[in-house]
C-alpha cells in the first residue's frame, strides 16, 4: 500500500449539491432547520449563478444554482444530485503541493479564490477513480 499523503484534513467542510431553484431549496433546508450563513453570486462561464451555504450545528450544505441556461441538465438529472464534498484544510497553498507531488489529478491549476464568507476561500478539486470530486478549501 502506497504512503497516504500528509495533509491535515480538519473536517468535513461541506456537500455541495446543485439546485434547480435556490429559493424553493432555501425553504426546504430551512424546514429541516438548517439556517442561511452565506448568499453569494458566482460567476460560471460568463453569466451569474447563486450560492447559498445553509447550516445546522456541524453540518454545512452548499447550494448553488447555475445560470439559466444550465438549468436542464440540472432537472435532467434522475439521482447522484451531490456534486462534491469539500475539506477543511488550514493550509490550501501546502495541500495543493502535497497532493501534486504524491500525483493526484488535480482540477485546477492553482487554488481558487471566491470571495465566499466573510474574507474569502480558497479551493482546488481533485478527481477520484470514478471521477467523483474532492475540494480541498481553506476559508480565510
Amino acid at each position: 500500500m502506497e504512503k497516504p499523503v500528509q495533509i491535515p484534513i480538519q473536517s468535513l467542510q461541506h456537500v455541495g449539491i446543485p439546485v434547480s431553484d435556490i429559493k424553493i431549496s432555501e425553504k426546504f433546508y430551512e424546514k429541516l432547520g438548517f439556517s442561511k450563513v452565506m448568499h453569494r453570486t458566482f460567476i460560471y462561464e460568463g453569466e451569474e449563478g447563486i450560492c447559498v451555504m445553509m447550516k445546522r450545528e456541524g453540518v454545512t450544505i452548499e447550494l448553488y444554482q447555475l445560470p439559466e441556461k444550465e438549468l436542464p441538465s440540472i432537472k435532467a438529472r434522475k439521482d447522484g444530485h451531490i456534486d462534491h464534498i469539500a475539506f477543511d484544510v488550514p493550509d490550501i497553498d501546502a495541500a495543493f503541493k502535497a497532493l501534486k507531488s504524491g500525483g493526484f489529478r488535480i482540477i485546477e491549476d492553482a487554488p481558487v479564490k471566491l470571495e465566499f464568507w466573510e474574507r474569502g476561500c480558497r479551493y482546488f478539486n481533485i478527481c477520484g477513480p470514478d471521477d467523483e470530486r474532492l475540494e480541498f478549501n481553506q476559508i480565510l
